[in-house]
């Protein structure tokens, strides 16, 4: 099954107590953007997740920007929305797929299967003429009882041993070219790149706001072998999402998110760092 579902398949889900729509707007350097979007108009029913109060946790010397949330604090969130291991789930945002592939992956995580991104968003879902409401949801509260998958998560130790491995692991940096190069240094304290890893920008995945299926998928990711290991990372863990989500809907079976990513890694003063292009 396809890991999209267009706004008409979608619209016909609407009202069923099985499926659940998940709101994760967020506009990053603008955190209250998102709920306030949400409050303004929204797709009858859908609950709403912050990006930073919801799927993440603390911020700690190591672990990245947007670290995981501890995991039973997740489950009951995800609960309390009306989910459990039979709901279906849609994820949609206004950034293109960008944060709503954040708790896609988390879900996946979490060991839900039966999670899509809605591909076009929530404003071609509202231009389209499809409802939307200001009404706030009354979800019926579930149990969610995760089953942790961490073979689609990667660690620092995990990136640290796959620069030995270059012949099995492709690491995919997802940031906008001038941050993979070093040549923006404005984001965070070093610049530049995890050393071999190719650059693949996250947002060339969904041009306008629509998130491309999967053969326009795997041609962006043409020359990458199938049987290889992939790692993919960002800046902080959230515009990588969008990049797993793609290799998978591409057919890539083995892709796993570093977490942590970039701001992790120049956390350890001892990790290498690589400018310019690969």
């Amino acid at each position: 099954m396809s890991n999209l579902i267009a706004a008409a398949e979608a619209a016909e889900r609407l009202g069923r107590p099985d499926a659940v729509f998940a709101d994760v707007r967020f506009v990053l350097g603008e955190p209250e953007a998102g709920q306030a979007a949400y409050v303004r108009g929204h797709i009858p029913g859908a609950v709403f997740f912050d990006l930073n109060k919801d799927l993440s946790g603390p911020k700690e010397t190591h672990g990245g920007g947007h670290p995981l949330p501890a995991m039973d604090e997740f489950a009951r969130k995800l609960g309390e929305a009306g989910i459990d291991a039979g709901t279906e789930v849609i994820v949609y945002d206004d950034q293109g797929g960008s944060i709503a592939a954040r708790l896609w992956w988390m879900l996946k995580h979490a060991g839900h299967e039966r999670v899509r991104l809605l591909a076009e968003g929530f404003s071609a879902w509202r231009d389209a003429g499809f409802p939307v409401t200001a009404e706030p949801p009354r979800p019926i509260a579930r149990t969610f009882v995760p089953r942790v998958d961490d073979r689609l998560r990667a660690t620092v130790a995990d990136v640290r041993a796959g620069l030995e491995r270059r012949d099995r692991v492709v690491l995919v940096d997802s940031r906008i070219p001038r941050r993979y190069t070093g040549e923006d240094a404005t984001k965070y304290a070093k610049a530049g790149h995890i050393p071999g890893a190719i650059n693949r920008y996250w947002e060339d995945g969904s041009p306008g706001g629509v998130f491309l299926g999967a053969e326009a998928q795997w041609e962006r990711f043409e020359g990458i072998p199938a049987d290889r290991d992939i790692i993919v990372y960002c800046g902080a863990g959230v515009t990588a999402c969008p990049n797993v989500l793609a290799l998978t809907e591409a057919g890539y079976p083995n892709v796993r998110l570093y977490v942590g990513s970039w701001s992790d890694w120049i956390s350890y003063e001892d990790n290498p760092i690589a400018k310019g292009e690969e």
